[in-house]
């Protein structure tokens, strides 16, 4: 089951971001690197509630943030929409998981969060090697809108928005 994470999944999360930067980096994608994602960043997630978990048996499979925060630099991307918009962040699956639609549960899951909160409208990015987010983001119905790159981050950022059109009036 998919659920609000709490401070008691700190050590399973913390495991599951070293062991995707281990993979990440594994072909060159440094997206995740000793700087971010940190331990803070889920302390904060778990705070304000927006970080959660796919929970099979107390076992975490997979985890995934999703707020309202943008990045500034994404002021510059040609998103699809200019309406308020729920971002998704620091998505990882937990390797004993991987291929069994874990990653596809969470990132369907902002569906639900959009609908309890009345927005129709979804943005993330991944960088231009992670191969695997972009397929995963595809696969979920995220379309390709544009290039960018983070303060603090090497690379290239590829941006992604879904509209949920059953929610436009």
């Amino acid at each position: 089951m998919i659920r609000t994470a709490v401070t008691s999944d700190l050590a399973q999360i913390m495991e599951i971001v070293e062991s995707s930067k281990l993979d990440m980096h594994s072909y060159g994608n440094f997206q995740w690197n000793e700087g971010y994602p940190l331990e803070e960043d889920f302390i904060k997630d778990i705070t304000e509630g927006t970080l959660y978990v796919y929970d099979i048996k107390g076992i975490i499979a997979g985890l995934i943030c999703i707020n309202r925060d943008e990045a500034e630099e994404y002021k510059s991307v040609n998103w699809s929409m200019t309406k308020e918009a729920f971002i998704i962040h620091r998505l990882a699956v937990n390797n004993n998981f991987r291929g069994q639609g874990v990653g596809y549960k969470l990132i369907n899951h902002a569906n639900a969060i959009c609908i309890e909160n009345n927005i129709s409208y979804l943005k993330t990015d991944t960088n231009s090697l992670n191969i695997k987010a972009q397929g995963l983001l595809k696969k979920c119905g995220y379309t390709f809108v544009g290039k960018t790159s983070l303060s603090g981050h090497e690379g290239v950022f590829y941006c992604y928005d879904k509209v949920l059109r059953n929610m436009i009036p």
